[in-house]
């Protein structure tokens, strides 16, 4: 399914961060860089490296036939690479264990992801953005509990995803550095067979920071956080998708996902244009949600390493940076592309002569000086005829109650339904968010 993914939807950039030749890649740049650091510090000789650095290289195939006999994929690995360099193999792996290798280059790895993500995530920020100031002052109904509430623009709901998606860019951009770490501390982390400078000076070269205090493994908690941050941007996203499939529905439709030509919506129903996009949206979101719980599950190995985390990375990693990156393509080009219908907001709007605007009858009332339970007992008998009666017309009902007409004027009942009242702090939001 997730190649398939790759395939149909995303940029190759992402998948190719997971493949065999790149993990083998960054396995080999691993082991390189600690043959480096060992020569610089003399343990090795120097025209060694350069020796390693010239012939080193890789087949994938010849290391899952070698892996299929000893049943060891490092081992493979490093069987097979010696099998280029030849006698100088030997200075290949020294002092190290197989999740040094292994844990280092896998942050390798997810660094990498991290690059594409946050780059996407870049795009999908000035998507939003720019929606939002193209519709600044398209009023539309705001909802709570999916009630009419009250009047706002459909720029200040974007303007509420956009401040959403700069604060995962936040949570993004600090775990830019909480993934970027790498451990060559060999068997059990104690570095009895390899010294800590080299740990040091190999992550330097590797642009990584050394573990503050490795097990022979880098402790789960960092690619739990890397999971549970992933998923939030994907909880967020799936906010948006949900809403635009809400706002989408036929009784309601104030916008649409763009619907191409040639496009066809049901096999049985040519009349049908779904929100398939932001749909498929929501359920990738669940898969990634899903892996938070093996991610946090991979924390608890037992004393200082076991491998039940190993086969729940193959698939929980790989699947949780491809489908992000998927979810950030798609979101990205659904908001670029989307229909806006302000006419339509307009028209839900206004249902039942505007009732929306009850609250500012109610405050009206009470600030000329009417007991606050009385007015709010005069404003929901005309609210409540209006909702509950075929074409009612809450405005009508409210210019002809004689308890209202007594204390407000026409002008100042008139003035209670004029929706700009509720925008006038809209530029103080924008300036927060720089738009």
């Amino acid at each position: 399914m997730i190649l398939a993914l790759i395939e149909r939807y995303t940029l190759p950039e992402m998948g190719e961060l997971w493949t065999d030749a790149y993990k083998f890649k960054t396995w080999l740049q691993v082991e390189i860089a600690v043959c480096e650091a060992q020569a610089e510090l003399g343990y090795i000789p120097q025209e060694a490296v350069e020796e390693i650095k010239a012939k080193a290289d890789f087949d994938p195939k010849r290391i899952l036939e070698i892996e299929a006999e000893v049943r060891h994929d490092v081992i493979a690995f490093l069987t097979n690479v010696n099998e280029y360099v030849g006698d100088v193999g030997r200075y290949i792996h020294l002092g190290m264990t197989s999740s040094d290798m292994l844990d280092t280059a896998l942050s390798l790895q997810l660094a990498a992801s991290m690059k594409v993500i946050l780059s996407h995530l870049e795009k999908l920020v000035q998507a939003i953005r720019y929606k939002a100031q193209e519709h600044r002052n398209t009023i539309m109904i705001g909802r709570s509990h999916g009630i009419h509430a009250e009047p706002i623009t459909f720029g200040f709901k974007l303007a509420g995803w956009l401040a959403e998606v700069l604060r995962n860019r936040d949570r993004l951009c600090r775990l830019q550095d909480q993934i970027a770490i790498g451990k060559i501390s060999g068997a059990v982390g104690t570095y009895a067979n390899i010294d800590p400078k080299i740990e040091a000076l190999a992550c330097q070269k590797l642009c990584l920071t050394p573990d503050t205090a490795s097990t022979q493994v880098i402790s789960r908690d960092v690619h739990a956080e890397f999971v549970q941050v992933m998923a939030l941007l994907a909880a967020s996203i799936e906010r948006f998708a949900v809403e635009i499939r809400n706002l989408q529905r036929t009784d309601v439709l104030e916008v649409e996902e763009f619907f191409s030509k040639g496009q066809k919506g049901s096999s049985a129903m040519p009349h049908k244009r779904n929100p398939i996009r932001s749909e498929r949206l929501s359920g990738v979101a669940r898969i990634i949600r899903g892996h938070t719980v093996a991610a946090l599950e991979n924390v608890a190995l037992w004393h200082e390493r076991d491998i039940s985390h190993s086969s729940v990375e193959r698939v929980m990693l790989p699947d949780t940076c491809i489908l992000m990156h998927f979810m950030l393509v798609e979101a990205t080009d659904l908001i670029k592309n989307l229909l806006v219908y302000p006419e339509n907001m307009k028209r839900n709007m206004n249902v039942y002569g505007g009732v929306i605007f009850s609250q500012r009858v109610l405050l009206a009332l009470v600030e000329k000086g009417m007991n606050r339970e009385e007015a709010y007992r005069v404003v929901q008998g005309c609210a409540h005829t209006a909702w509950n009666t075929t074409d009612g017309n809450f405005h009508e009902l409210i210019t002809k109650d004689e308890t209202v007409t007594q204390t407000l004027s026409g002008a100042e009942i008139a003035a209670c339904f004029d929706p700009k009242h509720h925008l006038r702090h809209l530029d103080e939001i924008y300036q927060r968010l720089g738009i």
